[in-house]
């Protein structure tokens, strides 16, 4: 959109505005929670900073995709927020696939940044990355750590905003390719503000709420709850590799008061010990995504959320849409400002998506 008088009466939707406002106004909140290591929120706004800075210095145009190959740790979360202010497009890599299915996507999706994590370059060593800078990540978080020394290029103060329209694209995810090769899905910054909301209205979060990171934040981007964990300041709980024991401890250590996984994550936890009815609220899904169909836990509540298989099947498109008319999945086609979907669907629906198609 376009006009003399925008910028009086319109702010363009963006989840990264959220982490902005949290530092802002909670910047000694505890942000980050992984080991021994707390970022504040105020810390946790610098450290993105730092990463869109020393992006757009690294030589990253407007739209490039930036790929991330990592678990859930404080570099993954910080790529949710520093690569779209950057003006990049993200792109979470499944650390579950192959050498091959790796190198297709990042070649696919014409990935410019590559940053991987330590225990996982041996994947991507195969694959022809030339044009590609990569970047390891030791998850030390101390000098000498390759990504630390990335940040350490950038600026703490924040870089100005290149976003004109809130349906510019902010990632793209690919299926886990089961039936084919990975397919492409393509978040708008609008889609991934509206399902951030849904998601802290959905799982009841507030400024109380402590997230442990069970969710892989590659599958969806995790659901869009990195940006709506800190819509709500809550405090995120990585977890590098999914343990039942590891997720007990945390959940007694750190007062985790949410978490999502697919069945076998909730199975494996239940199994391992008693729910002590503690209050934690879980959500398990291996579906397509029914947000309105609840039912209690012993150890909580659990929601059906975006399947588990692909990168939510409803937003996969058979068809590449028409960035103009910004067609649905089915075909049909949207206007640039459409209305919200009906009640109980808009936080699923709402996400502008196409098959992704390199320019």
């Amino acid at each position: 959109m376009s006009g003399e008088f925008r910028d009086v009466y319109r702010t363009e939707l963006t989840p990264a505005s959220f982490l902005t406002r949290s530092a802002y106004v909670f910047p000694q909140k505890t942000a980050v929670v992984h080991g021994s290591r707390r970022y504040s929120y105020a810390q946790l706004g610098e450290r993105v900073h730092r990463l869109a800075s020393a992006l757009r210095g690294a030589g990253m145009k407007k739209h490039d995709r930036v790929a991330f190959l990592c678990p859930n740790i404080p570099a993954m979360l910080e790529a949710h927020f520093g690569v779209p202010a950057a003006g990049g497009i993200l792109v979470a890599v499944n650390t579950r696939l192959g050498s091959d299915e790796i190198g297709y996507i990042l070649k696919h999706s014409g990935s410019r940044f590559l940053f991987v994590d330590h225990e996982l370059e041996g994947l991507v060593k195969p694959a022809d990355l030339t044009g590609v800078r990569v970047v390891r990540v030791d998850d030390t978080g101390a000098v000498g750590d390759p990504y630390e020394e990335f940040l350490a290029t950038g600026s703490p103060d924040p870089v100005e905003s290149w976003l004109d329209d809130e349906d510019e694209t902010i990632s793209i995810n690919y299926t886990s390719g089961t039936t084919g090769r990975p397919k492409g899905v393509m978040y708008s910054h609008r889609g991934a503000w509206l399902n951030a909301v849904g998601e802290v209205i959905e799982a009841h979060m507030s400024f109380d709420t402590k997230y442990l990171w069970a969710l892989p934040m590659f599958h969806c981007n995790g659901w869009c709850f990195p940006w709506g964990v800190t819509a709500v300041a809550g405090t995120h709980v990585c977890l590098r590799k999914v343990e039942s024991a590891r997720i007990w401890e945390l959940i007694d250590k750190e007062g985790v008061t949410h978490y999502n996984g697919a069945p076998t994550v909730h199975i494996a936890s239940s199994t391992t010990r008693r729910p002590t009815g503690s209050g934690t609220r879980s959500r398990c899904a291996s579906r397509a995504p029914r947000p309105r169909r609840r039912s209690s836990a012993s150890s909580g509540s659990s929601a059906s959320g975006p399947s588990t298989s692909t990168a939510s099947p409803r937003r996969t498109a058979r068809t590449p849409c028409a960035r103009g008319t910004k067609s649905g999945t089915r075909g049909r086609s949207r206007s640039r400002r459409a209305s919200p979907p009906a009640r109980g669907r808009a936080t699923r629906s709402s996400t502008s998506c196409a098959s992704w198609t390199p320019t």
